[in-house]
């Protein structure tokens, strides 16, 4: 796996504790896009205009079995890009696949000029933006939306009153145009109504328990060498809507043999507007399965990578104990696939912006063992791992012959709050939020040890035993340590060197967390071209509160 530097533990197969440990560096996720240049004076009306200038480009993606395949995007065709988050610094080519997340304010009027630079033989092109009201000039008439000869313009407008997440795509021969790459995601960050307009209306803390809701940069201060990436406090004007992180994924996936006939003809004369290409869409038969316009282990590298300039995003979630995280999940292409987030399901907020609520206004979206992603359709939910049900302390404070370890690191003790979590809003003082080994412990597994008869310090009663380190892992990426953090390689050493004399140890300082692999669970499609592994697969990444996550980058 790329940029994985060590583990600290096996990496399980599906269907055990699918954890290991592991640094990916610089590869993180967020909801990376852009956004208008915010109008020089306040417009005469309340409207904001949010102005995008896009291009249908064709050019070439590549696959980890390196194969370059011909493609056609939407690009930025001019004017400077504002990147989203604000401390991104992105790039914007004239195609990439997906196309460039676009990301507005719920009020927003959203005027997005679409030029058509495709070859002549594809014919005419579009945008279709479906769930808001639509008004075009320019163009042709087509079948769902105004087209752009290839050439020419044309310019799509509407207010952007759903607030979440959504899709575009190409509306001319969507069979060809969609499956070659003309889509991408369109995120309308919601207006909120609560205090100062940085919260959503009628969020209120519960006592005794930490804060789950914090207003744009106002998260830093709790882990002050961590930038705030969120677009907002909340995917929503809803109390239950708010978030600490966030990553978008597109889903797709590509037949070959459709994209080598659009290329061979590509450069076919043609002066018919509505194109000259005679391409067989069907029988389908993708062998590429994508997030984000890369398959795995390419979507694991970092967003914006120069070995990718027209695939910018990557996948890979990572995440500290106990954070609310925001998935934005969009079906893209012609199939749906059944994606399952290993580690906790994910509860459902809404389905192309619209909030699933009962009578009496709570949240009523289901829990999802996996989010199926159907075609044009895209969902909001949160997700969160806190180690609660495992039946044993992730961190590593065990026993020994009955009695509890006690370490001169303070990280021995867990302190429940009105949840059963170790948190600020624990009855003890002094638990700021980024400084515990063991912040937000599940503190009814505190001491529970994993090992039945361990090799190193920490075990017990556990409920399993682990094989001697010696003979199932060395190497460099070899931890030592199946817990949570990089200080539990010091707690765990015994009789048994860990790690096993000769390799390389995380050191305590360093990071060591849990990774679980999120995946496809269509077999096929966790593979590249018919080879395992590939496809739609990646890693999310759990680390301890001391360790910092840097997803600027």
């Amino acid at each position: 796996m790329r940029n994985m530097t060590k583990i600290n533990g096996p990496l399980l197969r599906c269907g055990l504790v699918a954890a290991a440990s592991m640094v990916v560096a610089n590869a993180q996720a967020a909801t990376f896009g852009i956004s208008s240049a915010p109008p020089v004076a306040p417009p005469a009306s309340p409207a904001v205009a949010s102005t995008f200038n896009l291009s249908a480009t064709a050019a070439f993606i590549s696959q980890p079995d390196g194969a370059s395949i011909y493609s056609w995007g939407y690009g930025c065709s001019a004017g400077t890009a504002v990147f989203k988050p604000d401390s991104n610094a992105g790039t914007c080519t004239t195609m990439q696949l997906p196309g460039p997340t676009l990301i507005v304010t719920e009020g927003d009027t959203v005027t997005v000029t679409l030029t058509n630079n495709l070859p002549p033989a594809a014919g005419r092109t579009s945008i279709l933006f479906p769930g808001f009201d639509v008004t075009a000039i320019g163009g042709s008439a087509g079948l769902l939306a105004k087209e752009a000869s290839v050439g020419g313009s044309v310019t799509y407008s509407f207010v952007a009153k759903t607030p979440g997440t959504h899709s575009y795509y190409s509306g001319t021969q969507g069979d060809l145009q969609v499956e070659m790459g003309l889509y991408g995601a369109l995120v309308v960050i919601p207006k909120l109504t609560g205090s100062g307009g940085n919260l959503p209306k009628n969020y209120v803390k519960t006592a005794n328990s930490p804060n789950t809701c914090f207003g744009p940069g106002a998260k830093v201060p709790l882990k002050a060498d961590e930038d705030d990436q969120r677009l907002a406090a909340a995917a929503y004007d809803h109390p239950a809507a708010c978030y600490d992180r966030e990553y978008l994924f597109q889903f797709s996936e590509l037949d070959p043999v459709i994209h080598r006939q659009a290329e061979e003809q590509s450069g076919v004369p043609c002066a018919v507007s509505t194109g000259c290409m005679t391409v067989a869409t069907e029988p389908y038969h993708p062998t590429y399965y994508m997030i984000n316009g890369r398959s795995f282990p390419d979507d694991t590298d970092p967003s914006y990578a120069e070995q990718y300039p027209h695939q910018p995003y990557n996948g890979n979630p990572h995440m500290h104990p106990g954070e609310l995280v925001l998935l934005r999940i969009v079906g893209q292409g012609r199939m749906q696939h059944p994606f399952h987030e290993h580690a906790n399901h994910v509860r459902v907020l809404a389905r192309d912006g619209n909030l699933l609520l009962n009578g009496a206004g709570s949240l009523a979206g289901p829990l999802m063992f996996t989010t199926s992603t159907t075609p044009g359709l895209a969902m909001d939910g949160i997700f969160q791992w806190t180690g609660k049900g495992l039946n044993w302390d992730v961190f590593g404070h065990g026993k020994k012959n009955g009695v509890a370890i006690v370490t001169n690191d303070d990280s021995n003790h867990c302190v429940p709050d009105a949840n059963g979590y170790f948190t600020n809003g624990s009855t003890a003082a002094g638990h700021a939020t980024g400084s515990e080994p063991n912040y937000y412990e599940w503190c009814g597994d505190h001491g529970k040890s994993l090992e039945s008869k361990p090799f190193g310090n920490v075990g017990d009663d556990g409920p399993i035993t682990l094989p001697d380190p010696t003979i199932v892992a060395n190497g460099a990426w070899y931890g030592g340590s199946p817990y949570l953090g990089g200080e539990a390689t010091v707690r765990a050493v015994g009789s048994t060197p860990i790690p096993p004399s000769g390799t390389v140890a995380n050191d305590p300082g360093e990071e060591a967390g849990f990774a679980y692999m999120w995946h496809s669970h269509n077999e096929r499609e966790i593979t590249t071209n018919n080879i395992f592994p590939g496809g739609m697969m990646m890693m999310m990444l759990v680390d301890p509160w001391v360790f910092t996550i840097d997803e600027a980058k």
